[in-house]
């Protein structure tokens, strides 16, 4: 008999956008997607979504969710710049050391946390799990950390004192630009790479040995209808890519074994577990 993979979906708490940050519109206004000159009226609320993966070879995160220290956040303290492109909300014991307790485990009994990007909402839990034992980023999104949008898009104190383990795609044919990487080199975890969103965006394909699968897709798409109707993040370092990458996304999730495939902030979505 074989054994399953399960998929815990757990809601990290929910952050509130701008609508055209998650769905890219074309608009006479450049930084809509920052709130500026935008009514409350085009905000919404979005999960913060991250994915416990209890493999017969391991127990895997994919994503970190928010940090705890956002619940002490004030309006003193937001970007006075920009306004409040996102405003976060983390409810008391959904963090998410306090889900893997809940689910009876500790960062310590995390064999791989796999990072889609690096973004706050995705890294930002890494300080309440840094005892996993290996935590991987792809070495373009790694690299991207350290240029010139350090300061504007990505914040290294989210991962100060945690070793960042970087991993290289390898040319497989697998994905928009035929680069992924096999964690256990057995198809059962494939690491993809969609650029677009960021440089070094990664997509995670879970796969069973009945050749069903399940597609985590982070931000490659922020909710099903993004790849239904090819609507591209409104934060794009690469449009391009970003399309390239949501046509890939909408072509796997159509196929007869895909069991399904889940964006970290589509609305429609709700916590639960997936057994392949």
């Amino acid at each position: 008999m074989h054994q399953k993979i399960k998929i815990h979906v757990l809601q990290t708490g929910k952050v509130k956008v701008d609508e055209a940050l998650p769905f890219h519109t074309n608009s006479l206004n450049p930084l809509g997607f920052t709130g500026i000159f935008r009514s409350e009226d085009h905000k919404i609320w979005m999960p913060v979504s991250v994915y416990l993966i209890e493999h017969p070879k391991g127990l895997i995160l994919f994503d970190t969710g928010w940090s705890s220290s956002v619940r002490n956040v004030t309006k003193a303290k937001k970007n006075v710049i920009f306004g409040e492109i996102s405003v976060a909300d983390l409810p008391t014991g959904k963090a998410i050391d306090e889900q893997l307790l809940a689910l009876g485990y500790t960062s310590k009994d995390l064999d791989y946390i796999i990072l889609s990007h690096l973004d706050g909402d995705h890294a930002g839990g890494l300080q309440l799990v840094k005892d996993a034992k290996n935590v991987l980023v792809s070495r373009e999104e790694l690299e991207a950390s350290k240029g010139w949008s350090k300061t504007i898009r990505y914040n290294s104190k989210l991962w100060e004192g945690i070793k960042l383990q970087p991993f290289d795609f390898e040319n497989s044919g697998i994905g928009p630009m035929g680069r992924s990487f096999d964690l256990f080199n057995d198809g059962s975890l494939q690491l993809i790479w969609t650029p677009g969103h960021s440089k070094g965006l990664t997509s995670l394909k879970v796969r069973n040995e009945c050749d069903e699968y399940v597609l985590l897709v982070a931000d490659t798409g922020y909710a099903r209808k993004s790849w239904k109707k090819l609507i591209i993040p409104g934060i794009s370092i690469n449009k391009k890519h970003a399309l390239q990458s949501l046509k890939w996304v909408k072509e796997m999730a159509n196929q007869q074994n895909c069991i399904d495939a889940l964006a970290n902030h589509d609305p429609d979505v709700e916590p639960h577990t997936i057994t392949l």
